[in-house]
C-alpha cells in the first residue's frame, strides 16, 4: 500500500530523517514512488520494485542468469 514516512518510522525503527533519506535512494533508483500529500509524501513500493531487484542480484544470490 502506500505510506507517508510517519507510518513507516515505528515499523523501520530509525529516526524520520534518516527513514526519508534511505526512501529517497530508493526512489531515485525507481523502487519506490512518491507523491506529495499537502506537507507530507506518501510512499509506494514500484509495482516492478521485486523484477528490479532480481535482476540486480547475481545469480548466486537468488538473480536471474
Amino acid at each position: 500500500g502506500t505510506l507517508c514516512v510517519c507510518e513507516l518510522k515505528p515499523v523501520a525503527g530509525v529516526a524520520a530523517n534518516v527513514l526519508s533519506y534511505h526512501l529517497k535512494v530508493l526512489r531515485e533508483a525507481g523502487l519506490v514512488t512518491s507523491a506529495k500529500r499537502g506537507r507530507w509524501v506518501d510512499y509506494t513500493l514500484a509495482t516492478d520494485a521485486g523484477d528490479r531487484l532480481t535482476d540486480a542480484l547475481p545469480a548466486r544470490l537468488g538473480g536471474r542468469p
